[in-house]
Parts: structure tokens; sequence; C-alpha cells
């Protein structure tokens, strides 16, 4: 006999008791795939080892064991790989900030060694927070596959990529100009930079001419010099504009286009140097100048400007580094600034040249600045050693997407995707940090790295690359940089899996569960992480086989990111990101679960309201007393299988009800199934709220309560019960399992010891069969016949509360209707009075002078006892009036449309034809109303 349902739903007992079943019975645990049986592999996008759960990761994981609870129902052998990432900028920064605080130490104080420890024991300390927090969620991982980036067998597979690829020829050793963040010290990544929108100034500066110059003859049409150029009939300076004045002693040209005809007369000329040493620069020519810019002359500082390192490099000029890494300015900036701030040296600087007469004006203005997305602060272009990827599979990675083997969820970012590997860059994947997998490249003792050619990368006496060092490591010294934190984590899909250990492999079972099926992530990561896991699949995976077994997953959703009411991205400083645990302890996992979805339409950003949240767990409420009502309502009988429930219909006393519930229980099974193929998790929670509240609990239990009281029609009533109820649990289940489980075992759905995932959900098509086994053949007439009944209810309560009657039940309707339309409410009058409150439904002889509401079976009149209030009644109905005919136009631009003619299904256009003749039918009527008022 089941337990007794309590009168109120406590989530926080119920999730605690099942998430220690769930373990105990190691309900998680990816099994063993049988001969034939689908797979089902999702990898956590692994969140940073700092990491706390936040909105984001609510949402983001909520998806994924939504797919990979449902996959579970649907007898595939699911896998979802939980795990974390090393993050080395911001771990390494968030460890030195706490030794910092406690110990006023640095790293270097401590060395390498020891502060690597320091980190270790931080993260066995702390590192798992956000993985025992996704408990608190739900999330159901397979806890024993959880893997760390930083654990040997993962290493091994960073260190094995890097060799590989070496070997190859793509990773390379080079002197370029990099993203330098000076707080972290370290190079970044094109894509670890963002740009923001920066006030500050931009400075107009004269650069007098050694040996001033005749006024060139310039066509009308041209752009004349600018004013302060000239003196004396002469030309006397250059004048260029810069938004980094501090760099000025880093000068060793200026620049201008060669077609520019204010300066051809200039070209090879030279300028003196307004700020540092009083030296000459030349005046060159090179076609990378924008002559429509300011005066159309360029500052040319090599080492502190891409576009200025470039034209150095065409023009074989030297280089002058006069920032330190960071931040502060060293002696080639010159005695006055050489300590500073490079902020601080910008003002400085800006005074030196007024004061010298150099400054003509700094104007206020704002341009897109790369900020170190971990820092916040500034970067600096700057010109230094790295390793480098040329990055592998570029075409195939192109053509598994373009085609379809891989499928991007919404589709629109595939233009996104591809538009970046179009223009891909080589990657910078080492970084001056000492948390991370250090570099496998060893320098013989006594090389100067500084001055080494590529001839000498290729030489063994001089650079050694292996998995393992070199034999004999006291003649060598190993590279002080690590990779990327992204050189691994684009591993994931498949080091996850044991790769490259063969023995690993096989106890991962690495052969059928990869490649993945799905990865749910962000958009803001298509490139970090997206694009370069497509890569290393395809160059690392399954050598000679076919693209679609070297893919790392078959599926990306790429999921909206969480912003506030007003649009804001949630942050802690703006103060407007609620506590994902917050909202647990206060409306239940399910119920956070639940409502998140509910407003994350497919790629679109979610506008957070809590409000949503709370109706979550109003509707897990509405769930538990629906399902403590059926249990007051008679005995519960052998629920134990679906064939024990069936047992228990008689396809004798199918009854309207009957059919359009099972109808909508079947609709609601496709809807689902679509949705879970496209990834409309809205639609499908809309679906499941729709089915539940409305057709269930609000029309059939309601309905359903005479039958009940009947002994001949109760065992069949009940039944009806159980059978939509065990289907819905198990619809519910992915999206809320805490109270789908307790509920499960309750109702004696499942025994004591057999959990609710273990049983398989019949698709919509397998339930219809085995429902037609059972002479259960439901009657799409009584489904239409039931739905205009609902119909009529939702608009006579609408009419009540238009009314201000809508808790009074004394009133009563009258019906204008034809003959089979009152026949069909007739016979179903008086449980249409009891569903919307009202004394009695009857027919009008005539017309009344009574507030009026057009219904699908005729015009429904209320009587309050009250005199009607015309001017009143004639504006109601006039406003519905113009809603219908907004309608009724839609309806036939639709109809208009070649391309909807053309491409609707038979049936959706035989439909939109009905609704057009039933909107046209209701306008007429509403039109009689107003002319008879």
């Amino acid at each position: 006999m089941s337990a007794e349902i309590t009168k109120s739903y406590e989530p926080h007992d119920v999730e605690k008791k099942w998430y220690s079943a769930w373990m105990q019975a190691r309900a998680f645990a990816a099994p063993a795939p049988k001969p034939g049986q689908e797979t089902h592999t999702i990898v956590i996008p692994p969140p940073n080892v700092t990491g706390i759960l936040h909105m984001g990761h609510a949402l983001n994981n909520t998806l994924q064991d939504v797919l990979t609870r449902r996959a579970r129902l649907e007898g595939k052998a699911a896998c979802w790989i939980p795990g974390t990432d090393h993050a080395g900028i911001a771990t390494q920064t968030m460890v030195e900030k706490h030794i910092k605080k406690t110990e006023g130490k640095t790293r270097y104080d401590l060395g390498r060694e020891e502060f690597l420890k320091r980190v270790w024991a931080w993260r066995d300390e702390k590192g798992d927070l956000i993985l025992r927090q996704l408990r608190e969620l739900g999330c159901s991982c397979d806890w024993d596959r959880t893997h760390f980036t930083m654990d040997p067998g993962y290493s091994r597979a960073v260190i094995t990529a890097f060799v590989k690829l070496y070997k190859q020829g793509l990773i390379y050793r080079g002197k370029r100009m990099v993203n330098w963040c000076p707080v972290s010290l370290t190079a970044l990544s094109d894509e670890e930079v963002e740009m923001r929108p920066t006030k500050g100034h931009i400075y107009r500066v004269r650069y007098e001419l050694v040996e001033p110059a005749p006024i060139p003859e310039i066509p009308e049409d041209a752009r004349p010099l600018p004013p302060e150029a000239i003196n004396d009939g002469r030309v006397t300076h250059i004048v260029l504009e810069t938004t980094r004045p501090e760099t000025i002693a880093a000068d060793v040209a200026v620049a201008v286009h060669p077609d520019d005809p204010r300066y051809k007369t200039l070209i090879g000329k030279k300028v003196w140097r307004p700020l540092g040493e009083r030296v000459q620069i030349a005046i060159i020519a090179d076609a990378a100048v924008d002559p429509v810019f300011a005066a159309g002359a360029l500052k040319v500082t090599p080492a502190h400007d891409k576009v200025d390192f470039d034209i150095g490099q065409r023009h074989k000029l030297p280089v002058i580094d006069s920032i330190n890494a960071d931040g502060t300015m060293n002696a080639d900036a010159g005695p006055e600034l050489a300590g500073l701030d490079r902020f601080v040296a910008r003002k400085k600087s800006a005074e030196i040249l007024a004061e010298c007469g150099a400054l003509i004006e700094a104007k206020p203005y704002e341009n897109n600045v790369g900020y170190s997305q971990r820092a916040g602060v500034p970067i600096e272009p700057r010109l230094t050693w790295q390793w480098w990827l040329r990055y592998p599979r570029v075409e195939e990675a192109k053509q598994v997407v373009r085609d379809g083997t891989i499928k991007f969820h919404p589709e629109r970012w595939t233009k996104v995707y591809l538009n970046w590997l179009e223009n891909i860059q080589d990657w910078c994947i080492s970084r001056q940090l000492w948390w991370g997998h250090r570099i496998p490249v060893w320098y013989r003792k006594g090389v100067d790295r500084d001055t080494l050619t590529p001839a000498d990368l290729a030489d063994s006496q001089k650079i050694h690359v292996s998995l393992d060092g070199p034999a004999d490591p006291e003649n060598w010294t190993q590279e002080d940089d690590v990779l990327d934190t992204w050189a691994s984590s684009w591993l994931w899909p498949f080091a996850t899996l044991g790769w490259p250990d063969a023995d690993a492999m096989k106890a991962a079972n690495y052969n059928t569960l990869y490649p993945t099926t799905t990865l749910a992530t962000g958009a803001d990561i298509i490139f970090f992480w997206v694009a370069r896991m497509i890569m290393a699949g395809l160059e690392f995976t399954h050598e000679g086989e076919p693209l679609e077994k070297r893919i790392p997953f078959k599926h990306v959703y790429f999921n909206g990111i969480v912003r506030d009411k007003q649009g804001r991205k949630m942050s802690k400083s703006l103060g407007n990101s609620p506590d994902p645990l917050d909202l647990i302890h206060k409306y239940g996992a399910d119920g956070l679960r639940f409502g998140l979805l509910q407003i994350a339409p497919l790629g679109q950003d979610v506008k957070f309201d809590e409000d949503r949240i709370e109706g979550g767990k109003n509707f897990c409420n509405k769930l538990w007393n629906a399902c403590r009502f059926r249990q007051m309502s008679g005995e519960m009988s052998d629920n134990s299988s679906l064939d024990t429930i069936l047992a228990r219909l008689n396809p004798a006393q199918l009854d309207d009800d009957d059919h359009a519930l099972l109808g909508a229980l079947l609709d609601t099974m496709r809807v689902l199934e679509r949705s879970f193929a496209e990834f409309e998790f809205a639609t499908a929670t809309q679906r499941l709220y729709s089915f539940f509240w409305n057709d269930f609990c609000d029309w059939y239990v309601e309905v359903a309560k005479t039958r009940v009281q009947d002994p001949a029609a109760k065992t069949h009533a009940l039944a009806m019960q159980d059978l939509v109820i065990r289907e819905f649990l198990l619809l519910f289940a992915p999206f809320a399992p805490f109270i789908t489980e307790e509920l499960w075992h309750l109702l004696g759905y499942g025994a004591a010891n057999d959990l609710l995932q273990n049983t398989r959900l019949e698709t919509a098509t397998e339930l219809g069969d085995i429902l037609r086994k059972k002479d259960v053949l439901i009657s799409d007439s009584a489904t239409a016949r039931v739905e205009k009944l609902q119909q009529t209810a939702t608009l006579a309560r609408q009419l009540k509360a238009e009314q201000s009657v809508a808790q009074k039940r004394d009133v009563k309707f009258l019906v204008l209707a034809d003959d089979a339309n009152w026949t069909a409410l007739s016979s179903n009058a008086a449980k249409l009075a009891r569903l919307v409150g009202a004394a009695s439904i009857e027919r009008a002889a005539s017309e009344p002078a009574l507030p009026a509401i057009v219904t699908p079976l005729g015009t429904l009149y209320l009587d309050t006892g009250v005199k009607v209030d015309a001017d009143a009644e004639r504006a109601r109905l006039t406003k519905e009036l113009a809603q219908l005919e907004k309608h009724i136009a839609g309806t036939q631009a639709r109809l208009a449309n070649e391309a909807f003619v053309s491409k609707a299904p038979p049936a959706v256009l035989e439909g939109a034809k009905k609704q057009l003749a039933d909107q046209q039918t209701k306008k007429a009527e509403l039109e009689r109303l107003l002319k008879a008022l």
C-alpha cells in the first residue's frame, strides 16, 4: 500500500532524500551500452575550479540535465561527464591575492615549486564547490567520471597533443605582437580581449621638420594641409593625432599614404621627435595609412601597436619598447616619464608637449579599447617571444558545420562560426604563468633563447620536445611558460574518455560514447571553445575514419544569457544577480528549473523574473495537490505497470471527456518529442503546464468528480486519472526530477527500489498503439466537442469577470443557439454550470437585453439580476470586435501568402481556413449584438 501524500509539499526534505537515494543507487553511472543500444553523451562545459554557481550555470546545467534524464527514459545509454577547468589566470590570481593578504609575499618570494603546492592545496580544499552545488540543482552527472584538466591522465593528453602538433610543424615559436595583460603579466589571445567603448582624449601634435619645405601643389578637390603645419609660407611641421602621447619616445618614423598629394614631396625627409631623446625620424610612405583620418599622418611605434609593427617590418624600422611588462614606463620613455604608470605618463606627456609648443589641442574622444577579460584593465600590444599554433583541420571544421554533420541550434550561429574560420589567425597558446600545463620544450643550457632561429628550433641538440623530457635533464632547462587554458579544454570531449591511453579509453567506453551527442553552452565561447573542440576532434580522434566519427559532438545548443528585467547582464557589481542556491531554498530546485526553462526560448537571452520561479513552485504544488486529491478520491489499485492500469479501463465507459483527455495527452507527448528534437525547451514546459493545469486539473478532474461517486464508473474514472498522472510524471521528470520521483513512489508506480528513470517512456505513437490494442479508440469528434465546451466555459468565466461577478455562483446564463449547439450544451448544462460557477444554463427564447459573449456553441447572456449599462456593454463589445478584426486580417494575410499556401501541410491549410470561417461567424454575431444595443 502506498504512503499517504501529505497536505503540503516540502521540497527541501524530498530533494535531500532523493538525491541521497540516487547517489546510493549509483543511478547516474553510465551503463555499458548493450549491442545496438543508442548512446547519449554530454560533456559538461567545465566550470572554473574557482567558480561558484550563478544563474548562467543554473540555466545551462538544467538544460543538460533535462536532455540526459530524457535520454534515460527513452532507453538510451546516457552519460553526462562532469569536471572542472584549472582556469590558469583566474586561479593563479586568486591564490596570489590570498598569499599577499595573509603572508605579505608574492609568488616570486615562494618560488615556482612552493607556489604550485599552495595552488594545489587551495584546489583540494575549495576547488569542487561548484560541482557540489550542482547536486542541489538535481544534476544527474556520472560523478565517478569527474575530471579536472590538471589531473595526471588529462595532463598527459594535453602534452601529447602539443608534441603531435609540434612534430607536424603546426606549433612554432616566434617573436610577434601579442595582447598583453599588465596585471596578470601574460599574453592573451584575441578572444580573451573584450572591446569596450572608452572615454579619453585624442591629442593633436606637431612634429617639426628638420628642414622646412616649400608648400606642395595640392589639387583643389584634395584635402589641404592643416594650417598648423605651415609657417612663413613654408611647411614646417607634420601634424598628426594620437590617443597615446606617452609612447612618442618610442616613435621611429612618421608614415603618410604614398598617394597623398599633401605629403609626396616630404617623403624621405625627417622630423624631430617631440618627446624623449631629441632625434630625427624619417617620413615614410605606406598604404596602411588612412589619408582621411585626422591630418593623414601616422606616428609609427612598432613596439606598441600591431599596425605600426607591420609597417615597421615592411620598412625594416628599429623597435623601441618604452613600456614595462607591468604597464609602467621605462628609461626609453625619457627621464620625465620613466617609472610612471602608463596612464599617469599619458597626462604628463601631454603637459610636456604643451610646454614645448608641440601640443595643438587635446579633444575629448571615445573609441573602442581592448580590455583583458580576466583582469578588467586595458591590454597593451607587446612584442614578445611566444608559442603559436597554426589551427589544424580548418577546412574540415567548416565542412562539418556547413553540411550539417554538426548542427547548431539556433542555426543562425552557423554563419558566425564560418565567418570566424574564414578569417582565422594563428593562436598564441603560451601564457606567462606558473599554474597550468608547462610547455614540454627544453632548451640546451647555454643557448640564448632570444636569438634562436627557425633552424635552431629544429635542431635537437638545442631544443628538445617530448612527453617525458630529455634523458639527461641536468643539461637542459624547461620552458617557463604554460599553455593557454583553452589549449587543454579543447580536448575535453575525448580526453575525458581516456584519450590517448588505450586502456583508459577502453575502460571509459570511448568507442561507443564518442562522438558525444549534444554540447550545451553559451554563444560567447563559440570561438574560444566550440570551434577549437571541433578542430581538435577532427585532428586527434579516429584517424582515417569518416568525418561523422571524428566530430566531437553532433549538436550544439547555444543557450541565451540570463539578464535582469531591464535587459542588463547579471553581475555582482550591479547587484542584480540572485544566488541560485537562495532561489532553491526559497522555491525548491524543481521550481527553479521549471521556472527558468519557461522563460528560455531557443537561443534567446533570458529576462529573469523571480515571479516565474515562484510560478514554477506553484506548478509543483498544483501537481502535488492533484496527486493527493487522486489518492483521497479512492483506493490505489495496482499501478506498478502500464498494463495493470490499462486493465482497469473499460472502453465501453469512455465518454467525451475521456477521449479529449487522452487525445490531449498524446498531443502533449508529440509536442515534447518535437521540442526535444528542435531544442525548444520553453515550448515543452509551456505545453506541460497547459496540459496538466488546464486539461487535467481544471477540466477533467472537475468533471470526473460525479463519476467517482458512481460505483459503476468509479474504477474506470480512477484508472483514467492513474494512467494520465503516470504518463505526465514521466514527461515532467526531466524538468522536475525530485517531485516526480517522490510522487512516482507515493502513487505506487514504482517498487521501493525501482527508480522512475528505469521506466521506459513510450512515444506518442507507441502509447496510441497500446491503447488501440486495449480497444481504447480515441474519437476525434468527441475531442472536438469537448474543446468547444472548454472554450465556452472559458468565455463564460471571462464574461463573469468583465461584469465583476467572478466569485458569484448564483448568476444565470441564457444561451441563444441553434438546435445542434443547444443539444450539445443541454446535455452538459449541469456540468458546465458547476465549472463556471452558475446556478443554471438555460436556452433563451428570444434575445435578452443582457451582457453577452459569443462562444463556439452560441451566444451566452449573463443574468446578474442587475440592470445592464448599455454604454459600458457597447464599449466592451466594440473593443472585442476590434481585436477580432485584427485576428481576421492576420489569418487572411497568411492565406493570401503564396509561400505559406504552397508549403503548409494540407491539415494546417484547412485549419487556417476553418479558423477564418469561425472568426467571420463570430464577427457577424458581435455586429448583430452591437446593432441590437
